[in-house]
This record gives structure tokens, sequence and C-alpha cells, in this order.
């Protein structure tokens, strides 16, 4: 079955441990995915998840969804935009 054909298991990593324990278990997860014909897609994953992905030299097996940022980010940049204040009232 070619990767086209995969029909994809979306999982939002927001929430998971940027450890290696963690990479492991999504690297097995895919794995499991793919003899199943399925496509693991990682979404919302932390920068320390997506650099220990990349330095396991895993990110060519797990499909990491560009443009989702974690909600957290989101949210941190949320706020600091709305508390950016101009000139206090006279």
């Amino acid at each position: 079955m070619s990767p086209a054909d995969r029909r994809p298991i979306v999982c939002d990593v927001a929430t998971c441990a940027g450890d290696l324990a963690t990479v492991e278990a999504l690297a097995r997860l895919a794995l499991e995915a793919r003899r199943l014909g399925l496509e693991l897609h990682l979404v919302r994953p932390s920068s320390e998840l997506r650099a220990l992905i990349a330095l396991a030299e895993l990110d060519c097996a797990l499909v990491v969804e560009a443009g989702r940022e974690s909600e957290e980010r989101k949210e941190a940049r949320r706020v600091e935009e709305e508390g950016e204040l101009g000139e206090a009232p006279a």
C-alpha cells in the first residue's frame, strides 16, 4: 500500500512529554499503524519533542503536520499581544 493510500490517524501530542520514552512509543505506534495500512500524523508537538524526533532520525518515519502549534504557545502569544499597551491614558 502506498503512503497516499493510507488513512491517517491524527495524534495530538501537545501534552506528551518531550523525552525519549515518548519518541519510542510514537515510533512503535507508527510502525503498528503502517502494518494495519494506516499512517500516524502527529499534531502540536512541543519543540523538545520535535528536536528529539529529529535527533533520533525518526523525522522521516514520524509524520509531523506543519502549521499546527501547541495551544500553550498560541495562548502565550495571545496574552503577549493583548498585554501590549500603547500610551497610558491621560
